[in-house]
């Protein structure tokens, strides 16, 4: 984070679309605790990026479990430590034995007790007030020297203490005692809505067995180095990126990806941290330091949102700075103003009305509440698998009109599958399909390997002799006795094959056959559309998008199949990277606001091109979770949808939240200022608002975001109280 005492603070922040990650794999769950507190220096700039400054020990980082309300200015807790009196591990208990001391002495004045007078009654609600109000006293005077003097804390204090020096005491302990109980709602709602990032810490591995010279040594995964071979148990998670040595194995990627349906992987494939093993003991080559893993690299993006503010958070911050200063000033010609305009003038009476004007004009619930709701916003699209790098994505996400994606990886599975079998007369399908496969059984293309996917077990023993590959064209070779071919309608050309006309106007990559010198059929292969891919365009046209793209590199007639089959408004294919970047800047030009979602390395250029770029199955790609604004942890392009369910639901709560307190604070100030409101009003008008505030946003949460409800907004689960309680061709 920048030194705010550095010269080089303005070089420091800046807007590029990266996450520093070298201090990832320094971070310690001590640091990643409620009590960690957040350091709002820096973070006032959307985009924020730390590359190009450290955090040296002993300075502390914006955490994912730093305090929301920390981030703002006018809302500094002192030294770090939030704890609300000397209660220790349990902050409830002084706010109680404050509240047993009001409410005993508002019964002891009631019924007028004779002993209850003067410096006893000071005594009584001067402990009772002490209990709660001695840390925000503190408060406000340690923020005095680092300049930061106009805040809640000095509003608080001066109210409070104000009230007692005219016999208020009452009035000043309830204000106080109300103000506390606030923030202990506010850190019990802050801690719930960060559970389901802060979820993702657990995947990590505190230890991991490491196999060097023949023997087994446990290690810190700091420790382990590239090309180390780690082994894992059963039940075990896997500490560090690597590949599996031996297979196959199968491994529960649930907290990675949300997805529940565990996953099964061959000697040789890809393994991440994270992920957890099932079944067998199983080793792994480590591939990546503990730092340069895929779950470090995500952990330090959604670490780092934390301080990309929201355009509507750096209002908020901006106005609390200069609105704070001014009520004070407002109080102060309260009290003296009449003075010279009202005949009767009474000194106690305007300056009970200051002090009450003070309480209500504390701007809590704004600086409280919409962080909060903010982090609501990125906390509920973790737990669905979208990962924002900030909440001003929340924001731009929310305003989009066109949504441009790739086609290959993204709307489609990326896999070439068999779609269709057509065997010529006189051969049925299951003899050409053990005939063709097991001759591309000898083939490494990715056409041959889907070929023997789709062929399975039946190509399995089949003798194959005098195999020859024919580069261009495709494979020749005897199967179990019979001279097959394989390959385009080239191959069969070449050989004086003659087959059907109707096959060049195939679209599809096309797998074309002949045995024994005759034609015997075809196979198509096609990469399918994802399951959701359908859905995902109708939601998103039902969401307001009024203009969905798809640009890709595949052939233009696959291109615009595809795009037909899902109903795609726009499609462009044979394009080269530079060329999708073309389109999407023709997009912006026209005044469009979009967001490109691609899933490989060379869409990288485009998603740093768009308002918002969004990378599909982020664990697999470096350079799309450097690069991109949003990240879809798992292959479903329907998240892009649920993701702006999301974004719409964050933006009516924190609007909501801003007015509700604009309304009633200003009816109250007006009352105030007028002597109709008194001291439990104002508490009502500051903290009242706060918890409604706080409450509304701990809503976000609890919302259904998998399907889009009556016009495409979110459908609110049914409530449970109290809220915090719960938990190509060849």
């Amino acid at each position: 984070m920048p030194d705010p005492t550095s010269s080089n603070t303005d070089e420091e922040l800046n807007t590029a679309k990266q996450v520093q990650l070298e201090n990832v794999g320094a971070l310690t769950r001590e640091q990643l605790t409620p009590d960690a507190a957040a350091n709002p220096e820096g973070h006032d700039v959307p985009g924020h990026d730390h590359t190009g400054h450290h955090h040296p020990a002993g300075k502390k980082m914006v955490d994912l479990a730093g305090k929301a309300a920390d981030e703002h200015a006018g809302h500094d807790h002192g030294d770090g430590e939030h704890d609300h009196g000397p209660a220790g591990d349990n902050p409830y208990l002084w706010p109680g034995v404050s509240l047993v001391l009001l409410l005993s002495g508002l019964a002891l004045d009631y019924f007028d007790v004779a002993w209850f007078t003067d410096y006893v009654r000071l005594g009584w609600y001067g402990v009772a007030f002490l209990l709660v109000g001695w840390k925000v006293i503190r408060s406000a005077l340690q923020s005095i020297p680092s300049g930061n003097i106009f805040n809640e804390f000095l509003l608080m204090s001066i109210a409070t203490l104000g009230a007692f020096a005219i016999g208020e005491y009452p009035e000043g302990v309830a204000v106080m005692l109300f103000y506390t109980v606030g923030e202990l709602f506010q850190d019990a709602a802050v801690n719930r809505a960060k559970r389901s990032i802060r979820a993702l810490l657990e995947i990590q591995a505190t230890e991991v067995t490491v196999i060097r010279d023949g023997q087994t040594v446990v290690l810190d995964p700091k420790q382990v180095v590239v090309g180390d071979t780690i082994e894992v148990k059963p039940g075990e998670k896997v500490a560090l990126d690597g590949t599996l040595t031996k297979g196959p194995a199968s491994f529960n990627t649930a907290a990675l990806t949300g997805e529940s349906v565990p996953q099964t992987k061959q000697a040789g494939e890809v393994v991440l941290a994270g992920m957890v093993n099932l079944e067998s003991l199983i080793q792994v080559a480590v591939t990546a330091t503990y730092q340069d893993t895929k779950l470090a690299k995500i952990l330090a993006m959604v670490q780092d949102a934390v301080g990309r503010k929201a355009k509507t958070q750096q209002f908020i911050t901006r106005f609390a700075k200069v609105y704070t200063p001014i009520v004070v000033a407002l109080a102060v010609l309260l009290v003296l103003v009449p003075y010279f305009v009202v005949d009767d003038y009474v000194f106690r009476t305007w300056l009970y009305r200051a002090l009450v004007f003070l309480v209500i004009s504390c701007p809590c619930a704004l600086v409280i509440s919409i962080p909060l709701g903010y982090f609501g916003g990125i906390g509920a699209a973790s737990k669905n698998g979208i990962l924002f790098k900030g909440s001003n994505f929340l924001d731009l996400m929310r305003e989009l009109d066109t949504v441009v994606m790739d086609k290959t990886g993204t709307l489609t599975q990326g896999v070439f599958a068999v779609q269709q079998v057509q065997p010529a007369a006189g051969l049925d399908a299951p003899q050409l399909l053990r005939l063709v496969g097991a001759l591309e059984t000898k083939s490494t293309h990715p056409i041959a390997k889907a070929v023997v996917l789709h062929v399975g077990a039946a190509a399995t023993g089949v003798p194959v002799e005098n195999v020859e590959e024919i580069s261009g064209h495709g494979m020749r070779g005897r199967v179990d006795g019979r001279d097959v071919l394989a390959g385009n309608t080239k191959l069969l050309t070449k050989f004086s094959v003659a087959y059907p006309p109707e096959v060049d106007q195939i679209v599809d990559s096309i797998v074309v056959a002949a045995v024994d010198g005759q034609y015997a059929g075809y196979l198509t292969v096609a990469d399918a559309p994802k399951e959701d891919a359908v859905r995902t365009v109708q939601e998103l046209r039902a969401d307001g998008i009024t203009k969905i793209v798809m640009l890709s590199g595949d052939k233009d007639s696959i291109t615009q199949r595809v795009a037909k089959e899902l109903g795609i408004d726009e499609a462009h294919g044979g394009l080269l990277p530079e060329d999708k970047a073309r389109y999407v800047q023709q997009y912006k030009d026209g005044g469009r606001k979009l967001a490109f979602v691609g899933d490989g390395v060379n869409d990288a250029p485009v998603v740093a091109l768009a308002d918002v770029g969004i990378a599909m199955g982020g664990l697999g790609s470096d350079a799309t979770i450097e690069t991109a604004d949003v990240v879809i942890q798992t292959d479903h392009p329907s998240k892009i949808a649920t993701a702006r369910r999301i974004a719409r639901a964050t933006h009516a709560v924190v609007w909501q939240n801003i007015w509700l307190a604009f309304i009633v604070k200003g009816i109250v100030l007006i009352l105030g200022a007028g002597g109709l409101a008194t001291m439990w009003e104002a508490v009502f008008a500051d903290v009242g608002v706060a918890l409604l505030a706080i409450l509304n946003a701990v809503r976000i949460q609890r919302m259904d975001y998998a399907t889009p409800g009556t016009g495409g907004t979110p459908r609110a689960r049914r409530p449970r109280w109290p809220p915090c309680a719960r938990k190509t061709s060849r």
